[in-house]
């Protein structure tokens, strides 16, 4: 308790003091109770009337004292309560009850249990107004321990069957994650009521329970139960389908709850969470008065189904109603950017957190719009960005050397990571990103070393992503007998990714032998995914194996897998435009087939040649070039260079990997135009300048 009495001791002695020095007439006693709550939110006049209280010597009558202890609590001077109170020795228990609670309610949950820890010694007896208090208190506290404690004194002082406190316990008990106990006890309530089902079904949803908090949300309707605000909020956090999704909704109705703010954002969120994303938009507009949690949920729902344009928008209407993000929100927006890899909007959003208002989480933001820049292809604005942080966790260190390794910069990345290393200890995910940036560089001895200290210097035990990481390694420098014998003496079984780096590696150094059986060993392991399909038919074709190609075809469709179509994008003035081969649905099409006409002859003329072994079709000659010019890389930067300024950087994002004759095709079109050219493709960023790419083809 001495804590409690240091804690306050300040307190004491500004009560009395300022107390003495209000001018303030005698009052009456049988107004003075009236005239306490009279106060409101007015802390000066609650102390000018307690002045008036000494004066009057009505603070020594217990019942005042209580009531003036209470509203000072209310008005949040939770010093100057607990210095009244320790100043009047009663073992009255509606006091305890009163500063207890004024404890808990101000978030001073620590004291509130030193105070009924020192109750029980004086021995002055807790009843049903004190254990949903101290329950709460431990409940916030996530203090399983002492909750267990609280229980018991709950059993041995009879008051198990209050049913306001066995919705406490419930409710402490799923905060401390023990769904367990919440639901034993809320199956011992001999009655039940609103709040006892809210309570249960929101344990479930701290436990992650969603389908049986789902479940007891209709077992409360089908007893008749009328469902509470809180039980809905519940159910709808629940919520996993469509159908549960107008289920809830209808109930929401029929209780008259759809005009209710904080309910019509939680059905936003819920019908966005079930993929209606039309349906929480129509609620969210329908929202008058919307906060920044309305927002937030809106934006986060379009984020989550893959509508980054949508989300961006919302942010903007958002900003423009003098309503900035936290941190949480601008975070789900970086990963839309990160989609959408827009340089232009990782440049608002860079300036949206340049305002200051995410302090308390910078970190987080910062480290995100690093792997945002990089993702955008701009490394300069990463590393920008990572030098000027004041504070750098692993994260922050493994997203930088990630950069440098999608771009190819893999003697950056080994330094960096050197630096690293002298002040953060690597992780299994810095050395991801380590391998990974040796595997896209041709450093195969350095990739070893890296490998090689994992376990020796820095404790970390190799899993199958590090195993696959060196397999590529090994595999896109041309030691395949290396690889191969690598993943022999692999101490856990290889896993698709291990093997899908092998068979990566046999169609750059075309070994149909090796990526035959390693294909066989896929189509076990990862039967639905295309890629290995179209690799192992590629190398078919580029091999002159028509026969086994076809068989390929065959067994795809026989399998139902269906091939990946590509698509290459670039943005232009904030809006972005996609292109897949031979696309002609653009309004410029005649223009841009035109100048890429006029495009292919100038590189011609500097020594391109087509290498129609990228057609996998089989026809002619004539017209295997004809559909290699077409293809969607080629439209999108003849697209760029009509309609962005001179001397600007293209960008172009493709989904797939980057065919052959694009690459050097590229290189050509940087050349003759003067311009940089970058490529993002499903691997890694090409950066084509003065007819070289930052790859030194090695990919």
């Amino acid at each position: 308790m001495n804590k409690v009495n240091h804690w306050f001791r300040r307190g004491f002695c500004c009560v009395c003091a300022e107390a003495k020095t209000q001018t303030s007439a005698p009052i009456e006693a049988d107004t003075c109770t009236s005239l306490i709550k009279q106060c409101g939110t007015s802390l000066h006049s609650l102390k000018t009337f307690h002045a008036s209280m000494l004066k009057s010597h009505l603070h020594r009558n217990l019942h005042f004292l209580t009531n003036l202890i209470a509203q000072y609590a209310s008005l949040g001077s939770v010093s100057y309560a607990y210095s009244l109170f320790s100043s009047t020795p009663s073992a009255d228990l509606f006091l305890w009850n009163v500063m207890i609670r004024g404890l808990v309610d101000n978030s001073h949950y620590h004291h509130a249990i030193l105070l009924y820890k020192q109750m029980l010694r004086l021995g002055i007896q807790p009843d049903n107004f004190t254990f949903p208090f101290i329950i709460k208190a431990c409940s916030c506290l996530r203090h399983f321990e002492f909750g267990i404690r609280i229980h018991q004194d709950v059993v041995k002082f009879g008051y198990q069957s209050q049913v306001f406190i066995s919705n406490s316990l419930i409710t402490m008990y799923g905060k401390c994650d023990k769904y367990e106990l919440s639901r034993q006890v809320f199956d011992e309530m001999p009655d039940k009521n609103a709040v006892s089902w809210s309570a249960i079904i929101g344990a479930c949803l701290q436990d992650d329970r969603c389908k049986e908090g789902f479940s007891l949300f209709r077992q409360m309707l089908s007893e008749g139960s009328r469902p509470s605000r809180g039980a809905i909020l519940n159910a709808m956090a629940c919520v996993r389908s469509h159908e549960e999704a107008d289920d809830v909704y209808r109930v929401v109705v029929e209780n008259g709850l759809d005009f209710d703010q904080s309910v019509q954002s939680a059905a936003a969120g819920m019908f966005a969470r079930c993929g209606r994303v039309e349906v929480a938009r129509k609620l969210f507009d329908g929202i008058m008065s919307k906060d920044l949690v309305t927002w937030a949920t809106t934006i986060e729902a379009y984020v989550k189904a893959d509508m980054p344009l949508e989300a961006l928008g919302l942010l903007k209407q958002m900003m423009l109603q003098g309503i900035f993000p936290d941190a949480i929100t601008l975070l789900g927006v970086i990963r839309a950017c990160s989609t959408l890899a827009s340089f232009q909007l990782a440049h608002i959003v860079h300036g949206i957190i340049t305002t200051g208002f995410f302090y308390n989480q910078l970190l987080a933001v910062e480290t995100a719009l690093i792997d945002l820049y990089v993702k955008c292809g701009s490394l300069t604005y990463a590393r920008k960005v990572f030098d000027g942080m004041q504070e750098r966790n692993i994260i922050t260190w493994s997203a930088m050397i990630s950069g440098y390794g999608m771009h190819g910069w893999g003697r950056e990345a080994l330094n960096l990571f050197d630096q690293m290393k002298a002040s953060v200890k690597p992780d299994h995910i810095t050395f991801v990103s380590i391998l990974s940036a040796c595997s896209h560089s041709g450093l195969v001895a350095e990739g070893w070393e890296c490998f090689n200290s994992m376990a020796r210097d820095f404790g970390v035990t190799p899993r199958p992503e590090h195993y696959a990481c060196m397999v590529d390694i090994l595999g896109r420098a041309g030691k395949l007998d290396e690889a191969c014998d690598f993943i022999e003496r692999m101490p856990v079984r290889p896993n698709a990714a291990v093997w899908g780096a092998l068979l990566g590696a046999c169609r750059i150094h075309l070994n149909v032998d090796l990526a035959e059986m390693v294909a066989r060993a896929l189509f076990d392991l990862d039967p639905y995914n295309a890629g290995r399909y179209v690799i192992l038919y590629n190398i078919y074709t580029l091999t002159g194996k028509r026969k086994e190609a076809d068989s390929i075809r065959t067994l795809m469709k026989n399998r139902g897998v269906k091939k990946i179509a590509g698509y290459s994008v670039i943005e232009i003035k904030n809006k972005l435009y996609a292109f897949v081969a031979g696309d002609r649905s653009h309004p410029q099409t005649d223009l841009i087939y035109s100048e890429l006409e006029r495009l292919m002859d100038r590189i011609r003329q500097e020594g391109y040649t087509p290498d129609i072994n990228f057609v996998l079709h089989d026809v002619d000659e004539e017209t295997k070039e004809s559909m290699l010019y077409l293809h969607s890389e080629k439209l999108a930067i003849v697209f760029g260079l009509l309609n962005l300024g001179p001397g600007s950087v293209i960008r172009i994002r493709k989904n797939l990997r980057v065919c052959g004759d694009c690459h050097t095709a590229t290189k050509f079109i940087s050349k003759v135009t003067g311009r940089e050219i970058v490529v993002r493709d499903a691997h890694r960023f090409h950066h084509f300048k003065n007819g070289a790419c930052s790859c030194r083809d090695y990919w």
